[in-house]
């Protein structure tokens, strides 16, 4: 069988920029090779199964060379497998995605390129730049600034460039922008605005204005180093009234994310789309119960039960997994009154199409117990929890003492995930963060299990710790920890208003 391979534009950096054919494509693979430039934060839309090949290049460092690359392409898809070829920007704008294509046409292999959002237009964007503006530029060039160096001589004339009245932009030029200011100075004026872009459209974003004049010497003194983009003519002056990326609330600022690798995205987005750099750390996967014969049993029987008492979105997942290996009908869960604890827990019902017939207003055990005693008479009859194996024995104990019946059943199990796909420990303990958030106790013992904590915020003392609520707040002060922010609500919306309270507070 012959596999195929999608070569597919990641865009610059944002992970909301990837399109939604390159999603598709994500979801389907069985093996991605991805770039340097391209957000690893997109590896979390594969499969778990997926083969993950890292295959960066930066400058004059190569983890895998582009002849390995082109070979490992032809080899995946011979396998027959679904190869995606994951690369920053946009595949063919001077990405050397012709070569790969060629590659596999050369071996008879079929392939589909997927183009991507292209940092030339959007980083100057997200600087507050447009690269074309009436009455300033109505054309763009875009050129490399680096080109192959085993060519005997550029075949790019700057000195034409310069006579050109149009924006240019210019992609890995930051390690000659000395040699490129000075050539387009013959023919250009020396005043030229120019903008330097680092690592565009993500919450590291860093941009340099200057001239073509001084341009070079502000570069060296800020040690401006790549990836960046660079823009020269009229509109980079438009920035001072356009830039609305970098006046985010929370732009620039490090949050650490320890939710599960699926769940962490909901949390990410938030933030982001704050302007802050949310750093993925999953330090919990949820898995399904080693033996669900108790559950089975207990869903089999679902018509014997008053109430189903659902605790976190994680047990309605689970639950209905299991529910729908039995039933086929959402009507077959009959005439069973709904109790929910916390909005992100009673929108995952609602989503079903279930009524949840009572819902506290605090995300707690003793909330719920409290609302059961106010609202509703349990005594003598049957309630079913179905919850993971780490759940407090709270709830339980305080519905049984109001006269309830209650099952307690596991439905899934809560494991340390120990796989750093991403390399963001790494880049924790060297570049440290603001804030760490935790949204469960599972999630600070296991992080502290993965990271000196005290150690870590002695090396960085701005570092903050935020949980999503008392009982996470508990866990955090129980390892030692000062507890700087707690959500009043325990959902992801209520511990991103925490996290900017926390970080707009002043010394922050």
């Amino acid at each position: 069988m012959k596999g195929i391979v999608y070569l597919v534009g990641a865009g610059p950096g944002d992970v909301g920029l990837l399109t939604l054919r390159g999603a598709e494509c994500l979801r389907e693979a069985e093996v991605v090779v991805y770039d340097y430039l391209a957000n690893v934060a997109l590896l979390r839309w594969c499969p778990p199964e997926a083969e993950l090949i890292y295959a960066g290049k930066s400058g004059e460092r190569h983890a895998v060379e582009q002849g390995a690359i082109n070979a490992l392409l032809v080899a995946k898809a011979k396998e027959g497998k679904r190869v995606v070829r994951l690369k920053g920007g946009d595949p063919y704008l001077l990405g050397r995605g012709g070569e790969e294509a060629e590659a596999l046409v050369a071996e008879g292999l079929p392939f589909e390129v997927v183009p991507g959002v292209s940092s030339a237009v959007a980083v100057p964007a997200y600087a507050g730049i447009p690269v074309t503006q009436r009455g300033l530029a109505s054309a763009v060039t875009i050129v490399t600034g680096h080109e192959d160096p085993t060519k005997p001589e550029s075949a790019l004339d700057w000195e034409q460039l310069g006579k050109l009245d149009s924006t240019k932009v210019i992609l890995m030029g930051v390690t000659n922008i000395a040699k490129i200011a000075a050539a387009l100075r013959k023919h250009s004026p020396a005043d030229t605005p120019v903008a330097m872009i680092r690592w565009g459209t993500t919450g590291r974003q860093q941009t340099l204005i200057a001239t073509l004049a001084d341009v070079a010497e502000r570069a060296e003194q800020a040690q401006f180093k790549p990836p960046a983009v660079i823009v020269i003519g009229k509109v980079v002056g438009l920035r001072d009234r356009l830039n609305w990326f970098e006046t985010k609330p929370l732009f620039g600022r490090r949050v650490v994310v320890t939710r599960t690798r699926e769940q962490a995205s909901e949390l990410a987005r938030r933030l982001e789309d704050l302007g802050a750099v949310a750093m993925e750390i999953p330090t919990i996967k949820i898995v399904p119960p080693k033996s669900d014969k108790i559950l089975r049993e207990a869903i089999d029987g679902i018509g014997e039960y008053n109430w189903l008492v659902f605790t976190s979105p994680n047990g309605v997942d689970h639950f209905f997994r299991v529910f729908f290996e039995i039933y086929h009908d959402i009507r077959d869960i009959g005439g069973v009154k709904i109790a929910a604890i916390g909005p992100a827990t009673a929108a995952r019902l609602e989503a079903l199409h279930l009524q949840v017939d009572l819902q506290p207003k605090e995300s707690v055990a003793e909330a719920v117990i409290k609302t059961f005693d106010e609202e509703a008479d349990i005594e003598n009859e049957k309630l079913l929890l179905p919850r993971g194996d780490l759940a407090r024995d709270a709830l339980r104990e305080g519905l049984e003492a109001l006269g309830g019946i209650v099952d307690n059943v596991e439905c899934y199990c809560t494991v340390p995930e120990t796989a750093d796909a991403t390399g963001n420990v790494a880049r924790l303990l060297a570049e440290g963060a603001d804030v760490i958030t935790f949204t469960s106790g599972s999630t600070v013992e296991n992080f502290c299990n993965l990271v000196d904590l005290a150690g870590l915020r002695k090396k960085f003392p701005q570092l903050k710790l935020a949980s999503i609520g008392p009982i996470t707040s508990q866990a955090i002060r129980q390892r030692g920890f000062a507890v700087d922010a707690e959500a009043v609500q325990q959902d992801m919306e209520s511990l991103t208003e925490a996290v900017k309270s926390l970080l707009a507070a002043p010394g922050a």
